[in-house]
């Protein structure tokens, strides 16, 4: 019987130089999006795909993440003191119960690849997922990202990596895959390549921050070779890994938003407050009064 993937590595080591100097004392993880930061959204996808353990692989300057979700007495108590029920409602159900939090530190930043490695120990002979939170994936219509990976891994086996259709002239800034009988948004992968130039892609099918992957991954990533930038690429392991099995590339239903990017994370804030229940009739009323101002100007 197929193993069900119950456990997810979340890589939060990284700087955040591209937000710096929001970045220099906060992780990038914790930026909000109006009320959440990152990293909750991320689990929270994995949460309601089923995932019970989230690993976290951390470094320097992230106490913020496991201060997250772990309890707030102080906070807790002042609260509820003060009678406010809903705010600690929310404070205490950030995480809900069975769900079991790994704190890893990466000790240095030698790349994706490394980061899920040092996952080994935990994850053990498991299938599992990685999400990387900087990319934020909402779909208002159905399933989540990862439920929808989760399915097809249910469905077929094998590693799948989370794909969208990007322009052409951004093909370098993502590894792109080639794949046969591309069906129902399912294709198995021929083969995966790191930020290949527009003229050397192989396709415009990128991946994205999510992976449902085999526990096979871990023994190529032992012996896999440096790649671009020094670093251990994640990338470069998953092209040995088709040799040995299979892997699937699923072309997700929902909107991502490059969070690690400041015009993706202003992008997403902005959709994601006009979704919001409290917030969105007001925050569409102030939006549409500055467009008229700023029609006005221009």
């Amino acid at each position: 019987m197929r193993k069900r993937v119950r456990k997810a590595v979340f890589p939060v080591a990284g700087l955040g130089t591209r937000f710096l100097p929001a970045t220099k004392a906060n992780p990038k993880e914790m930026l909000p999006v109006v009320d959440k930061p990152l990293v909750q959204y991320a689990a929270e996808e994995a949460i309601a795909a089923g995932i019970e353990v989230l690993v976290f692989i951390t470094g320097r300057n992230k106490r913020a993440i496991p201060d997250h979700f772990d309890k707030a007495y102080e906070l807790e108590v002042e609260l509820e003191q003060r009678g406010k029920q809903q705010q600690l409602e929310m404070v205490q159900n950030i995480l809900p119960k069975g769900v079991t939090c790994v704190y890893i530190r990466q000790s240095e930043a030698l790349g994706l690849g490394h980061a899920v490695l040092c996952a080994e120990a935990v994850i053990g002979d498991e299938p599992f997922a990685v999400i990387l939170a900087d990319d934020l994936i909402s779909n208002d219509d159905g399933a989540n990202c990862l439920q929808q990976m989760v399915a097809q891994y249910d469905a077929h086996g094998g590693s799948v990596v989370g794909v969208q259709r990007v322009p052409y002239e951004h093909t370098d800034r993502y590894g792109i895959v080639s794949v046969e009988d591309m069906q129902q948004r399912l294709g198995r992968l021929k083969g995966i390549v790191e930020k290949p130039a527009p003229d050397k892609a192989p396709s415009n099918l990128g991946v994205v921050g999510r992976y449902i992957l085999s526990p096979a991954i871990f023994r190529i990533l032992k012996n896999v070779k440096p790649g671009a930038g020094g670093e251990i690429q994640l990338t470069d392991a998953i092209a040995e890994l088709l040799a040995v099995e299979p892997v699937f590339a699923y072309e997700f239903e929902g909107q991502r938003y490059d969070c690690g990017d400041k015009l993706g994370y202003l992008q997403a804030t902005v959709e994601f407050a006009l979704k919001h229940p409290e917030l969105g009739e007001a925050f569409a009323e102030y939006l549409s009064s500055f467009s008229k101002q700023l029609k006005a100007v221009v």
